[in-house]
């Protein structure tokens, strides 16, 4: 069991959400690890925040190359940090880093970088990324003005690329948004993929207590 977290663009919360699973994954006792196949933002160390707090959050010790097979220092659109220091992303290697984590665990979270379509090389984006893992996709919806374009646009992508849409999770990063029940129900009506939950803004996120806002035994449901 394994599922790709892409969201409506970069900022919505897709670590949150992705550490959130593994929280409610492990807490149903599974073997868990979260993967982010390509991270762009360093610190002065040389650490990607992202892939820290999904190592934080498994309970599979893997190690950081099989986490995070590509990591740039630049907090820029991926093909062009890689660009940068001269390097091509290539997902057969991506591919077999994801293989042998599903080796180790019960259940493998595979953050995507930035949203659906961001580009990775010169010829493919995270679609195609999603696309060779070959794993059902769960879909954040950052909660602020203009998101309802964004998703539905978003599981358009995801269906036209013959991926499942196994769920969808409103992360509210805009406390202050109008109507926001208004704009969850809307987005109900439309996506066929279950709502997974809700998860409230938080001045400091936490995704133990995000994992508390999900529904897990809705994935797979017909």
């Amino acid at each position: 069991m394994s599922y790709f977290v892409t969201g409506t663009d970069t900022d919505v919360g897709k670590t949150l959400v992705s550490c959130a699973l593994l929280h409610g994954f492990a807490a149903q006792g599974r073997r868990v690890v979260g993967m982010k196949p390509v991270a762009a933002g360093c610190d002065d160390n040389e650490v990607n925040e992202d892939v820290r707090q999904l190592r934080a959050a498994s309970n599979v010790a893997a190690s950081v190359g099989q986490v995070n097979p590509y990591c740039f220092a630049q907090a820029i659109a991926p093909h062009l940090a890689a660009q940068f220091v001269g390097v091509i992303i290539n997902l057969e290697r991506i591919v077999v880093s994801f293989r042998e984590l599903n080796g180790q665990a019960d259940v493998v979270v595979v953050e995507g970088a930035g949203g659906f379509l961001v580009p990775l090389n010169a010829t493919q984006d995270g679609a195609d990324m999603a696309a060779q893992l070959g794993i059902p996709v769960i879909l954040v919806v950052g909660m602020r003005l203009g998101c309802l374009n964004h998703a539905l646009l978003t599981v358009e992508a995801i269906s036209s690329r013959g991926l499942v849409l196994a769920g969808w999770v409103a992360n509210v990063v805009d406390g202050n948004m109008a109507m926001l029940g208004e704009n969850v129900a809307a987005l109900r009506q439309r996506i066929a993929a279950p709502l997974l939950g809700v998860v409230p803004r938080m001045e400091e996120p936490d995704a133990r207590v995000a994992a508390g806002c999900l529904d897990l035994g809705l994935l797979g449901r017909d």
